[in-house]
């Protein structure tokens, strides 16, 4: 039997990287996937994706700074599918490269709006039906920036490290009605928001040399993580923190 049979799974950012990586991968485990993102045609193509391969999918698009595009991403996915299972908060943006004196008030909001209100939004809309299911199970993409000291990311920092601290408190407040929570933190992974990163070998092979395994991740392999846990292999797992980082975090050189 496929591991998420029957489901219906909510992927935010499912146009892209790891979030398309993620729907693509709950769709041949058998689950119902509504895909989010703000750009339309990239939805479509992965949608039609997922169809050649017999998934049933739906794509919304539009931001999850908009509380009337959250409400509608969960009503056409009950609408649709007739439940919410999983939730995976994966929409998220970076503005690197400012240190804090340089970031100014739009920018520090943007980032925050996006990578943290915008997981209390979507979570906020998909919670009251988990409860009446009596079983959910919540993943949230962070990143290593919440682990680590990094510079020039300061609102990204900020945002990833308070929705770690969210996620544990999603956790235990929860847990009773059969909802689990859970954060994933990457590091480097080739994804388009790294590509150009990734086109600089002058950047890229510095930062490389800080991964004991010596090269980024892919979206994939991320995508196997959450599988796990978003599927009821992890039943007895909520409030952790997995990170997914070449060995960054405790590569000492």
């Amino acid at each position: 039997m496929k591991r998420l049979e029957g489901k219906v799974a909510v992927v935010t950012g499912g146009n892209a990287g790891i979030g398309e990586a993620i729907a693509k991968r709950f769709a041949e485990e058998g689950a119902s996937i509504v895909i989010t993102g703000r750009r339309q045609p990239e939805l479509d193509r992965v949608a039609n994706v997922l169809r050649l391969n017999k998934g049933k999918v739906l794509g919304v698009a539009g931001s999850v700074t908009d509380e009337a595009h959250v409400q509608e991403v969960i009503r056409r996915g009950r609408d649709s599918f007739g439940r919410i299972d999983i939730l995976v908060n994966n929409a998220g943006i970076g503005e690197f490269g400012k240190r804090l004196h340089e970031t100014d008030d739009a920018t520090w909001a943007k980032v925050l709006d996006i990578n943290l209100t915008g997981v209390f939004r979507m979570t906020r809309a998909a919670l009251p039906h988990m409860q009446k299911q009596g079983r959910g199970a919540i993943v949230n993409i962070s990143s290593i920036a919440s682990l680590v000291g990094l510079s020039g990311l300061a609102a990204y920092t900020a945002s990833k490290g308070a929705l770690d601290a969210m996620t544990r408190a999603l956790a235990v407040e929860y847990a009773k009605e059969g909802i689990r929570c859970n954060v994933v933190n990457p590091g480097l992974i080739d994804t388009p928001m790294a590509a150009p990163l990734m086109a600089n070998p002058d950047m890229l092979q510095p930062i490389l040399a800080q991964y004991a395994l010596r090269r980024p991740g892919t979206p994939d392999e991320v995508a196997q993580m959450v599988l796990y846990l978003a599927s009821d292999e992890a039943a007895w797992v909520t409030g952790g923190t997995f990170t997914i980082d070449g060995g960054m975090t405790v590569y000492k050189g």
